[in-house]
This record gives structure tokens, C-alpha cells and sequence, in this order.
């Protein structure tokens, strides 16, 4: 499907590492991995947001009969752990397993930190990369990285939710901001592995609301004859506060037999308000090689009871990974077929819509509000 505008905004040429965070105690050579999975919203000052998550990683994670992990420690900063490479497997680049444990264990051949980038108010030009206001590790729970941020504004305040990385758990935190600009983080909201928490943008009945993904290494069963594959589902879940949070008891995005994203789905987008019921978009995965094809779906929910799917288009995608946009890049690849959608805000009669290209670069997207009918 063509659009209006669909372009790369941000990649890794982009990022000027003399300012990064790691720099403050790491001697080793690094690079930038990627520059993707950015955090969308629109500022006071009419432009956007991109908070990006940048992959910092080493240029020679091995050395001689080492393979090394970035870590961030509470007293030293910044650190290199070395691990014997006869005790690992490090078939991805992008972190390797620790062999002999009952469990999977894994380690980072790079950290990710988020980097604010404000927009011109259509997407389509960089006004200002703001070093001076990076989000960096500041808590133990964030030794191993803090990653794919979502945002959210409701009631003048930005509520950012991230994944947190590391060994004492896999957790999603908190921070809030009032100029969009400025986050003060308020520690951990959803435990172990509970991914892609993304904020509704509005309260229903006084309660926030929020789209949850947990995952693990085990499933059961659907019952015979379901409609459902078992495995990661997009689950809902309700708070007072945006700190205290309840599940919902019933079921919500399942991947659905006869789908295109069986293998795994989760929250994308956060879910915005319009005239047709709450819209969000969310990411499936198919089966194939070794992360699967990463695709764009969406959902429209009842305005007053988002637990009712009102609409829910899980067989042909609103976005998939673009080879052409990517091209110019090809050197730096490492992955493909990802397209990993983080952020939407309105623009009259388009919407505009942040995703990671690749787990490389920032893709925007204008895409025309009749994309999402629910005739």
C-alpha cells in the first residue's frame, strides 16, 4: 500500500557519539547498531517527538577467547564483563546466550539508552536532536539497557512507558514528563517479561487503561478446535493511578488461526481516540528465520468498553518492512522484514505513525484516516 509520505527520518549516521552516555567510563570501541523503535507525540510547541532507542554496540565483542557484554554498574558506570566463548552461543549479534544453566540465560553485545529528537510538526524534517536530554541506565534494574519507549499524553502530562534490562528482571517502567522533554522516572509498574505496555490516550470512567503483552517460555493448550494459536497474547489491564495496575479477566488479541501473525503479537501504537472507537496498531510476527517477519496490524475498540473489538484487521497488514526505504543503508543491515510501529498522533486527515525500520532506523508514515473504516 502506498502513502502519501513514508520515509526514513532518522538512522545511525544520524547520531553524533561523542555525546553518548557510555562514553562517560567505557574505553572500548563502539558503534550504533541501530536507531529505532521511536516514542511519538506532539510537543506544546506544535512540533514532534521521537524518543529513540539507540543500540550502542562493541565493534569487537570478541576477544581472543572472551565474548564481552555492556553492562552498567550503580559505582563504576559503565563496564565490560567478559564470558569464555567455549561457554556461550553467539549466533546473534546482538547478545549471546550462557550455556549451562536449567534456563535461558542472555547477555548484550550492546546497551540501549533513548535519545529525544524533536520534528518538524509533519515528521518530515529534524528541528533539533537533543543530546543534553538522553535517558541513560540511573537504576540497577536498568544495568543491561532501557528500550522501546511509548508515549502517551493525557491530561497534560506524558506518561513513557520502557522496557527495562536486566538480570534482577525484565520489567517495563514508568516516566512522566509535562513539557514532553523532561521525564522523571518512577521506577517499575509491570514485572518480569510484560512487554510493550502502551498507555491508552485518555482515561475511561476516571481509570487509566493500558495494553499489555506478557511472555514466557511456556504455553498451554488451546482447547481443541479453537480459534486461537497458544502463546503471547495483547492483554488489557485498568488503574486508578498509572502506577497500580489490574488485568482485565477476559481475553483480548490472541494470534487467530489464519492470520499472518502467528508466531507472536504485541502493542504498537498508543490506542487514540476517534470517532469510530479506539484505534490502535500492533505488531504480528510470522514464522521465518531468526526473529520472523515483522508486520503492521489494527484494531478499532468501543469508545466506552475497549474490551469490545469492534473491528480487528489481522490478515493484511497496514505496514510492512519497506527494502526500498532501507536501501540506502544495506552496509548496516543485520535484519529484515521488521517493521516494529511505536507511535501515532492525528494530522487532519492523515495520521502520522512511527515505527523502527529493521531494527535499524525511524520510519514515519503519513497514512490517510479512510485506511481504518470499520465497513
Amino acid at each position: 500500500m502506498a502513502f502519501p509520505t513514508d520515509l526514513l527520518i532518522f538512522s545511525p549516521n544520524d547520531i553524533d557519539l561523542s555525546f553518548s552516555p557510555l562514553r562517560q567510563t567505557l574505553r572500548a570501541d563502539t558503534y550504533i547498531l541501530g536507531a529505532f523503535n521511536p516514542g511519538l507525540a506532539r510537543l506544546p510547541n506544535g512540533n514532534l517527538l521521537i524518543m529513540i532507542r539507540v543500540a550502542e554496540a562493541l565493534r569487537q565483542p570478541i576477544v581472543g577467547e572472551q565474548i564481552h557484554a555492556i553492562r552498567w554498574d550503580e559505582e563504576r558506570g559503565y563496564v565490560l564483563d567478559a564470558y569464555p566463548l567455549a561457554g556461550v552461543n553467539a549466533a546473534d549479534p546482538r547478545k549471546f546466550q550462557v550455556l549451562g544453566y536449567p534456563y535461558r540465560v542472555m547477555a548484550l553485545t550492546s546497551l540501549s539508552w533513548l535519545l529525544p529528537v524533536e520534528l518538524s510538526p509533519d515528521g518530515t524534517q529534524v528541528v533539533t536532536v537533543h543530546y543534553d536530554k538522553i535517558i541513560a541506565p540511573q537504576r540497577a534494574y536498568q544495568e543491561y539497557g532501557v528500550e522501546d519507549a511509548r508515549i502517551t499524553k493525557i491530561d497534560g502530562t506524558y506518561y513513557m512507558t520502557t522496557c527495562s534490562v536486566s538480570s534482577e528482571r525484565h520489567s517495563t517502567t514508568l516516566y512522566t514528563s509535562t513539557d514532553g522533554l523532561n521525564y522523571t522516572l518512577h521506577g517499575i509498574i509491570l514485572d518480569h517479561q510484560n512487554k510493550d505496555m502502551v498507555f491508552f490516550e485518555g482515561k475511561i470512567d476516571g481509570k487509566f487503561y493500558a495494553l499489555t503483552r506478557p511472555l514466557g517460555d511456556l504455553y498451554f493448550a488451546a482447547r481443541p478446535g479453537s480459534d486461537y494459536f497458544p502463546g503471547p497474547s495483547i492483554n488489557l489491564a485498568s488503574s486508578p493511578d498509572g502506577l497500580h495496575w489490574k488485568p482485565s479477566d477476559e481475553p483480548f488479541i490472541r494470534a487467530r488461526k489464519g492470520s499472518a501473525s502467528t508466531m507472536k503479537i504485541g502493542g504498537g501504537t498508543q490506542p487514540i481516540l476517534t470517532d469510530q472507537g479506539w484505534l490502535l496498531l500492533y505488531h504480528g510476527v510470522e514464522l521465518k528465520g531468526l526473529v520472523g517477519i515483522y508486520r503492521t496490524f489494527w484494531a478499532l475498540l468501543d469508545a466506552n468498553d475497549p474490551r469490545k473489538i469492534l473491528k480487528i484487521e489481522d490478515v493484511t497488514p497496514i505496514l510492512e518492512a519497506s527494502p526500498s526505504l532501507i536501501e540506502p543503508l544495506q552496509d548496516q543491515l543485520y535484519l529484515s522484514d521488521v517493521v516494529f510501529t511505536t507511535g501515532i498522533v492525528d494530522a487532519g486527515d492523515d495520521y502520522i505513525v512511527a515505527s523502527g525500520e529493521d531494527d535499524l532506523a525511524c520510519r514515519i508514515t503519513h497514512i490517510p484516516k479512510t485506511a481504518f473504516r470499520l465497513d
